[in-house]
């Protein structure tokens, strides 16, 4: 199912039934029964106010006044059973309520994270992990809350009140007039309110985007904080955003609150006028005590439905805000897509080649007119300072980023003229900080695979030496890696890498300094893991260390986003160029080292 789109600029301005539509066609109408039987309970239990205002006037007129017993007990049991109707009606449309809110609240997260995950990797450099986790939790959760007590205001609250305003004209409609006299001047206090509460809200959902964002960098960089003593400084700084919350939600909450103290003001008066014209019409006798006594009870009902319809007004520029944030990321479209016509792959290890790309992140250029050749089968290393562009090439080639101009090929045909699943089905990765989840090595390794038979997962292991450390850990395989990999040496982060790649079995392998963090014992067993790896596949290598890339087939050197130099180790050595420049330096630095 492909993602919602949520509602346009325009009619999200104009009302509360907008959100209604949205979540009615993409999700609330795959539960139509269950709110339909929702709805009816809630109608029920919204009417039953009424009928109990409805039954005070016999209760003081025929069994407190003439003391009628028939009527005593009519009344009495009538009263009973309104109550329990109520019960019944009340608790039913909460649990319907609950589970449908559950099911439409984990909808909607499915589909945001699906569409966040198809939007392109520009996205997630600009839009922190803290602030989108906020929207598919946060905003989520807000606009879930308000929408079902939206439709409990308009499906119980408003038919009581419906229902105790009829009570209350049937006995006297004059009464009633003045009663709601006022209510008229509320409607420009109560637009201004909720034009303050939007804003407001807007704000406050800002601040909790920046909490979870300053909590994610925090929980995420703790070893750093920790070496540079930075926690009274993190504190702070977590500090001064949570009382910049803490301002906000009061904001928010003094506007919420102003709607229901308008409405109390407002019935205050009309009870006033009540009192002092239809007490004289008691004291004539032209009304009876039990008919001020029902429409007094009648009245008296109606003010909670009056005040949480008033309250929701200030609840609904709430949700419009956690709207807009959600309408920006549903309206966003990915850039970089897959061709309408599907394209085979290529057979066997593929040949790939970069023709004059250029590449640019807003103003700043990163490849300039880039042109390379790595031979099919072959392994061929990038070489340069850091900025050069070599972990851009990567990212051109699986296409995670567009060049502005250029060509880039796999196989006899451009990247783009593949599916964007079976492109990147052609790569396995293994990075300097391989990327592992909070799961088992097992889970980590097999990435929900299933048709992986302990034989084949067990060669996978001997043969990037992840068997080697196995019985070190507590549950073998089983094992939970920890956040991140935490609970795992480097070497072993790397190791699983390795055991990961080499299980997608795919004709390409990019290692971008797979080894750069790793001491020396552990840099030789995760070196020769990737010889196997690397064994009859299509190799890119980017190493500063250049000893880990003497031995490749082919060896590109890139400076500025451009290709200066390409050929094998002694070639590059010979002309004495950049290659032997930086291959010098090291050598020196080597030998400093070891002397020290």
């Amino acid at each position: 199912m492909p993602p919602p789109v949520a509602p346009s600029d325009k009619s999200q301005q104009q009302s509360a039934f907008t959100l209604f539509w949205w979540l009615w066609r993409d999700y609330l109408r795959h539960r139509k029964w269950l709110l339909v039987a929702a709805i009816a309970l809630m109608m029920v239990e919204g009417s039953m106010l009424a009928l109990i205002s409805r039954m005070i006037q016999p209760m003081f007129d025929d069994v407190f006044g003439a003391g009628d017993t028939d009527a005593l007990y009519f009344v009495g049991f009538v009263i009973m059973g309104i109550f329990f109707v109520r019960a019944i009606t009340s608790s039913g449309q909460r649990i319907l309520m609950s589970l449908i809110k559950q099911l439409t609240a984990a909808a909607m997260r499915k589909h945001l994270l699906r569409h966040l995950m198809q939007l392109d990797s520009g996205f997630f450099q600009v839009h922190p992990p803290g602030q989108l986790i906020e929207r598919v939790q946060g905003d989520v959760s807000v606009i879930n809350g308000v929408w079902s007590s939206l439709l409990t205001a308009v499906a119980r609250d408003l038919v009581s009140l419906v229902g105790l305003l009829a009570v209350a004209i049937w006995i006297d409609w004059a009464w009633t007039l003045i009663a709601v006299v006022g209510i008229p001047l509320l409607i420009l206090p109560s637009l201004m309110v909720q034009a303050y509460i939007r804003r407001r809200s807007r704000n406050s959902r800002e601040i909790a985007g920046r909490i979870s964002t300053r909590l994610d960098e925090v929980f995420h960089g703790i070893n750093p904080i920790k070496l540079n003593a930075l926690e009274s400084y993190q504190a702070g700084r977590y500090d001064q955003l949570i009382g910049e919350g803490v301002d906000a939600g009061v904001r928010t909450s003094v506007g919420q609150a102003a709607v229901p103290a308008l409405i109390d003001i407002m019935t205050g008066i009309g009870f006033l006028g009540v009192m002092i014209y239809g007490g004289s019409e008691i004291i004539s006798g032209e009304k009876t005590n039990g008919e001020f006594m029902a429409f007094f009870t009648a009245m008296s009902l109606a003010f909670d439905p009056l005040r949480r319809l008033g309250l929701m007004s200030g609840q609904w520029q709430m949700a419009a805000a956690s709207v807009e944030r959600l309408q920006y990321i549903f309206n966003l479209k990915p850039t970089i897509l897959s061709p309408t016509i599907v394209q085979p792959l290529p057979s066997g290890s593929p040949r790939i080649a970069m023709d004059d790309v250029h590449l640019h992140y807003d103003d700043l250029p990163v490849l300039r007119g880039a042109s390379f050749v790595a031979e099919a089968g072959k392994t061929t290393a990038l070489v340069g300072a850091s900025g050069a562009g070599k972990s851009t090439v990567f990212n051109v080639l699986t296409r995670l980023i567009e060049p502005s101009h250029g060509r880039v090929s796999v196989g006899d045909k451009a990247i783009d003229a593949y599916q964007l699943t079976d492109l990147r089905g052609l790569f396995s990765v293994v990075t300097q900080d391989s990327a592992l989840f909070d799961e088992t090595l097992r889970d980590n390794i097999l990435l929900g695979r299933e048709d992986v038979s302990e034989e084949h997962l067990k060669s996978v292991l001997d043969a990037a030496y992840v068997s080697d450390f196995l019985p070190s850990l507590p549950n073998g395989l089983d094992s939970p890696a920890g956040p991140r990999g935490t609970n795992l040496s480097g070497g072993q982060r790397q190791r699983v890498a390795i055991a990961r790649a080499l299980l997608r079995n795919t004709p390409i392998l990019l290692l971008d300094e797979a080894t750069s963090a790793l001491d020396t014992k552990s840099e030789a067993v995760v070196q020769a893991a990737l010889e196997k790896l690397s064994s009859g596949r299509t190799t890119l290598v980017i190493a500063h260390r250049l000893s880990t890339i003497r031995n490749a087939d082919s060896i590109v050197v890139m400076d500025q986003g451009r290709v200066v130099d390409q050929g094998d180790h002694e070639t590059l050595i010979a002309k004495g160029g950049i290659y032997a420049d930086l291959h010098r330096l090291q050598f020196s630095q080597s030998e400093s080292q070891d002397d020290a």
